[in-house]
């Protein structure tokens, strides 16, 4: 059978820099073939070149594609294969979405453009697509714009725009990194179903080896630019020849064999809720709207504790309200109901509060935005100091982030010059230590973790991860994990609580919870993460 696209010898460098070596693979019609790779392996930048995508990169080889060689093809003749013949998902919906434009409107320009419909036809087959990818309301969301969608339902747009043309080949990267167990599961049924339906071929990007194994035929691996493994998925998992292979299979977040010392029950809770409720105000439609405002109801009645030196677990869906208990959890969202820290319930006495927040440390889930671009490693991990400890001589304050730095892994002789640094001079894995340590710093008693390894390799989450469980263990940290990932879950937590629509459906050690669910809704969880 000749292969719908066939590439040999790619090579892509910027400013004289290589970064792709020689790659060769093919993909026949209707096949599904995943590249896999930590970042920086070259697999996102191999994927944007076959349509000239990469910026300023300097790309050689040959890609035949439907006897085409995308690579020699003009401009002119490779935007009419954009979009109808090849489309792409790109990874980070939010910035490849218009923020000035409803996602209705997007994905509707598209159907104009390449398929000639009207302004009428074009909405109305946009709204089909958001139905077909599983958005609830979605003659409601083609008119909301991306920053009114949740994350995972900004990456739907994103598939139904990709799927407006059925192409014949569909370059999908990282196409279910933001969306749930359960969603992800939905969405490769998706993409499996068209794909059988239209003969589409789909080359998947992805670190994530579980996807893999559910979804594709084929697999290749690289590694610094390099394919060094390839083969049927089947034969590679069970049998990988090459040693990063192995690295990436082996990488499944494992709970330390040495545990934190058991928390004694009857001591005082780090922190502990009893009926925490909390409520957002939303517009009510019509006239109605004019004398009040309804509400939205993001957390109802959630009970929990957390013991000094464990960790509780809170997971679901998006939009189940778990991101909005932590904010709580912090004393950045008003609630109702009974919330203490150490015995103290957040107040409106700034004052009384500060104390808090040093008890009271966060680290969140992209390590690249939550710390400034601006400030050095030194700034960024001393900032803390500065407001608890404003009193701290500036020797003493560098020989508290000195030290915060080395707990997590980071050290002058491994980094020269650590200190004057910038963040995007770190991998994202070291991003995430110095998230860390500057939580640390303050000399915290809780952790308020918001999925602080998603946007991680998975080598690097289970170092990460690894880390954090050594601190607990060395200081006796107690966790609060936002996560929608079973297998964190398993590897941190020591008790669970399983979160759907703002409520608690399901609470207790984590053994129990996974290995034995008394819920539907957690029985899902559980065997899509399986």
């Amino acid at each position: 059978m000749t292969a719908l696209l066939d590439v040999k010898g790619l090579r892509v460098a910027f400013s004289g820099k290589e970064v792709v070596h020689g790659v060769d693979f093919s993909i026949q019609p209707g096949e599904k073939l995943a590249l896999v790779g930590e970042s920086g392996s070259g697999k996102t930048v191999t994927a944007l070149s076959l349509l000239k995508l990469a910026l300023n990169a300097d790309v050689s080889g040959s890609a035949q594609f439907d006897g085409r060689d995308l690579l020699a093809l003009p401009e002119r003749a490779l935007r009419g294969i954009r979009g109808s013949e090849i489309a792409m998902i790109f990874q980070e919906p939010m910035t490849a979405l218009n923020p000035l434009f409803a996602v209705g409107e997007q994905i509707a320009e598209v159907l104009q453009l390449k398929k000639g419909l009207s302004r009428k036809e074009a909405w109305q087959a946009a709204i089909g697509l958001l139905a077909s990818t599983g958005i609830p309301e979605p003659e409601r969301r083609a008119g909301a714009f991306p920053h009114q969608l949740s994350g995972g339902q900004r990456q739907r747009a994103m598939i139904a725009m990709a799927l407006a043309c059925q192409p014949r080949l569909l370059l999908a990267d990282e196409p279910t990194t933001a969306l749930d167990v359960t969603l992800r599961a939905q969405i490769l049924d998706l993409l499996s179903d068209l794909q059988r339906r239209n003969g589409m071929a789909v080359l998947l990007i992805t670190h994530d080896l579980n996807l893999v194994r559910k979804f594709a035929d084929r697999v290749a691996v690289m590694e610094n630019g390099h394919l060094v493994e390839h083969g049927p998925v089947a034969d590679v998992f069970a049998d990988p020849k090459h040693p990063y292979t192995r690295k990436l299979i082996d990488s499944r977040p494992e709970r330390d064999g040495d545990e934190a010392v058991v928390a004694n029950a009857a001591a005082e809770p780090v922190m502990q809720a009893d009926g925490l409720r909390v409520g957002y105000p939303v517009a009510i439609p019509g006239v109605r709207g004019w004398f009040r405002r309804g509400e939205f109801v993001a957390v109802q009645g959630a009970s929990f504790t957390v013991l000094p030196g464990r960790t509780l677990g809170v997971i679901g869906e998006s939009g189940s309200g778990k991101s909005t208990l932590a904010l709580a959890a912090l004393g950045l969202m008003p609630s109702s109901g009974k919330l203490a820290v150490a015995g103290q319930a957040w107040g409106r006495d700034a004052a009384a509060n500060k104390a808090l927040r040093r008890t009271v440390q966060v680290v969140f889930q992209d390590p690249f935005s939550s710390l400034s671009p601006r400030m050095t490693v030194e700034e960024i991990v001393g900032e803390g100091l500065l407001v608890h400890e404003p009193g701290l001589a500036s020797g003493l304050r560098r020989e508290r982030v000195t030290a915060a730095l080395a707990e997590v892994g980071l050290e002058e002789t491994q980094f020269p010059g650590l200190l004057a640094r910038y963040p995007h001079e770190f991998s994202g894995g070291q991003r995430q230590r110095l998230a860390i340590a500057r939580a640390l710093v303050v000399q915290p008693r809780l952790l308020v973790l918001d999925e602080p390894t998603s946007a991680l390799d998975v080598t690097i989450q289970k170092q990460v991860l690894r880390l954090l469980q050594r601190l607990q263990r060395d200081k006796g940290l107690s966790y609060l994990l936002i996560t929608h990932d079973v297998d964190v879950i398993r590897a941190m937590a020591h008790d669970v609580m399983v979160m759907k629509d703002g409520q608690v459906l399901e609470a207790g050690p984590v053994g129990r919870v996974l290995d034995a669910p008394q819920h539907d809704y957690t029985r899902t969880l559980v065997a899509s993460a399986s």
